[in-house]
């Protein structure tokens, strides 16, 4: 009848969403914000970006998108298709951050998560030439003119793939305080013999 009240819509309305809920989006985290400055390349350089991937998205509070601690079912049907906001952002970062060889193997899935789990099934893999290539790496490096600071943190991140790539089981007796003892003896032998002549008197 003219002049009633409309009735209120049956339609949900999306729930607010605060700053600190994973499916927030920053006004600037759109789908061709870079959140890492590496890209996946292969066996040779996953771990390093995994492990920046994941600080990238643990900052922007999102691993729960790829961890599966936040998937579409665990999330409220009136917050779903923020759900799907984000994880087709989340899609574009991480295809972002592939080379494109790799990118063409993975452009048609539509859920981080799988993506994710694709990328660790397919280059999470320390076979020998991986481990062979580092360690080669570590005996060839020489300071060659470069700063102190940049020749060491180079090796030491050299000598931190070899390590997360040959993982020991954890022991807490005498013998695993020596054999760290003896590789941190070794890591600097290593580093002193790769010094530029000016430091041989030191």
């Amino acid at each position: 009848m003219y002049g009633d009240i409309p009735e209120a819509s049956s339609t949900p309305k999306d729930s607010p969403i605060d700053f600190d809920d994973p499916l927030y989006v920053h006004p600037f985290d759109n789908v061709v914000t870079s959140i890492i400055t590496i890209k996946l390349t292969g066996n040779e350089n996953y771990r390093l970006w995994c492990s920046a991937m994941t600080r990238g998205l643990n900052a922007t509070n999102k691993l729960g998108f790829v961890d599966g601690t936040l998937t579409l079912g665990k999330t409220e049907s009136s917050k779903a298709s923020k759900w799907e906001h984000v994880n087709a952002v989340l899609c574009n970062w991480i295809l972002g951050s592939i080379s494109e060889t790799i990118y063409a193997s993975h452009v048609y899935s539509d859920k981080a998560e799988g993506i994710w789990n694709e990328l660790f099934e397919t280059y999470n893999k320390a076979d020998g030439s991986v481990i062979f290539n580092v360690h080669q790496q570590i005996n060839t490096l020489k300071q060659n003119g470069y700063s102190l600071s940049d020749y060491y943190n180079k090796l030491d991140s050299l000598w931190k793939e070899f390590d997360g790539l040959t993982i020991l089981t954890e022991c807490v007796c005498e013998a695993a305080t020596k054999l760290n003892d003896h590789s941190k003896l070794m890591k600097l032998m290593q580093f002193l013999s790769g010094l530029d002549d000016v430091y041989d008197g030191f």
